[in-house]
């Protein structure tokens, strides 16, 4: 693996930010908490958690050419030279925190910092808004879903001293979460993409859920901008919460009038959607290569965003039409064997009421061939508390309004869709995923497309693993679809 190239912590830095010991005066070119994941030049951040401790890897990241690493011991403790290159604090997770705030500090006064929460689509519009911006000047933004905690912090601290726009994620799943991460990102920009009922067996209700996701505002910069979703049932309550909290301008999106980026239309496409929306007076279009109407939605924000920016519409939004998914969040695959092929969609990454919804409607939008089937394989979704067999029931109808031909699930949430499901869409109901997908497999056919979908807990990626081995086995053309259609 290529060693980095440039600087971005010296060791004193390092100490400085953290208080803490540095043994020399060593740079690093990148930051790490993972030793498998490493790149040569790393900083290495030796977290401490439930079920491992990562000084039981310092020498081993240190061996995969690690600069130096943040350490809770000394070389003593940790049975290492006295020269070993270490910076020594009283708390690691403290020390990266401090680290991140450090990154956050030493950016340019022209450096713009933006935040994004939300019940849904927050990750997909990170990724697409840092594609946009990448395209304009040197951007930073999380990976993944590093948006919590020590998410957040990492990836501050992995920010380019040089970068002019920053896009991260803020996230939770209990009150007070997002005041702790705005404090430390400081947004000039918040963005809050909406509101459902994600986690909602740890709030008291929507609202509750509305009001943390507000935290956002609390922290934003002098002068700052807020942005809201005009659509969401909860939009006076969240303007309310930003016009205390001192936002310096609020900009809306939606289909809603006055929105101060409205939506006019929006054609679908093969595998993504053609939008107009409306932006001071001129009617504008782009396109976007993602399907479904959550995807228009977050186009919005995007735009709304690029345009707070003082970036010139639609020129701005071009990235968004070559846009790939991200993985685990409606990914189109087709997947060839002898006698056919299916289209797997993989929306594994999590799920909640709205998510699920939004897939069922892209689900349905998809164009089957021959004697193919529309499939819905689904797991929990967790964290709905007493609400969870209502909320998972009351998914029926909008499966049956998407078209959809069959229905696998798996878990104690899912039976409860199961059972208010319509007899004929019922196909088979499984303990847990791995289960699941040894019922699915056989009864695949050539044509069908399928979504996979669940909160993370439920390990729906199992099956999307299993359904992707087919595609391995060139001579198995064994996808025989029973007499009945099931």
């Amino acid at each position: 693996m290529t060693a980095r190239s440039h600087i971005l912590w010296s060791a004193r830095e390092i100490a400085e930010a953290t208080g803490g010991r540095c043994n020399g005066d060593w740079q690093a070119g990148g930051v790490s908490i993972d030793s498998r994941a490493l790149v040569p030049g790393d900083l290495f951040i030796a977290l401490q958690g439930p079920n491992f401790d990562g000084h039981d890897y310092i020498g081993k990241a240190l061996e995969a050419g690690a600069a130096g690493a943040l350490s809770a011991r000394d070389a003593a403790a940790l049975d290492l030279a006295d020269d070993t290159p270490l910076v020594v604090v009283a708390d690691t997770l403290d020390g990266l925190t401090d680290l991140g705030r450090a990154a956050r500090a030493r950016a340019s006064a022209g450096t713009v910092f933006v935040g994004i929460t939300g019940s849904v689509g927050k990750t997909s519009t990170k990724e697409a808004l840092a594609v946009c911006l990448a395209a304009q000047a040197e951007t930073a933004w999380s990976r993944g879903s590093f948006n919590n905690h020590w998410g957040l912090p990492l990836s501050l601290a992995r920010m380019s001293r040089s970068a002019r726009y920053g896009v991260f994620e803020l996230g939770m799943n209990h009150p007070g979460e997002i005041d702790s991460l705005s404090r430390i990102l400081r947004p000039n920009i918040a963005l809050i993409t909406n509101i459902e009922a994600a986690h909602i067996g740890n709030f008291s209700g929507i609202e509750g859920i509305a009001d943390a996701k507000a935290e956002i505002f609390t922290h934003l910069e002098p002068g700052g901008t807020a942005v809201l979703n005009h659509d969401s049932p909860l939009f006076a309550r969240l303007q309310e919460r930003a016009e205390k909290a001192g936002a310096g301008r609020i900009v809306t999106f939606g289909k809603a009038e006055g929105s101060d980026v409205q939506l006019l239309d929006a054609v679908p496409e093969a595998r993504g959607s053609r939008i107009a929306f409306q932006l001071e007076g001129r009617r504008l279009q782009a396109s976007v290569g993602q399907p479904g109407m959550h995807w228009v939605a977050n186009a919005l924000a995007i735009a709304t965003v690029l345009h707070s920016l003082g970036l010139e519409l639609p020129q701005a939004l071009a990235p968004l039409g070559d846009l790939q998914a991200v993985t685990g969040r409606g990914v189109f695959k087709d997947i060839a064997f002898a006698s056919g092929k299916l289209t797997l969609i993989d929306d594994t990454y999590n799920a909640n009421p709205a998510s699920m919804r939004a897939s069922f409607a892209v689900l349905g939008g998809c164009r089957v061939s021959g004697g193919g089937r529309r499939i819905a394989v689904l797991g929990d979704m967790l964290e709905l508390g007493s609400q969870s067999d209502h909320l998972h029931a009351a998914l029926a109808p909008d499966l049956v309004a998407a078209g959809v031909d069959q229905v696998f699930t798996c878990g104690p949430g899912m039976a409860k869709l199961a059972q208010a499901l319509p007899e004929q869409m019922r196909a088979a109901h499984a303990k847990d995923s791995k289960d699941l997908a040894d019922v699915l497999l056989p009864r695949l056919g050539d044509g069908d497309t399928v979504l996979v979908k669940g909160s993370k807990g439920s390990r729906m990626d199992r099956v999307v693993s299993a359904v992707e081995s087919l595609a391995l086995h060139p001579h198995n053309d064994a996808l025989p679809r029973a007499a009945n259609g099931n």
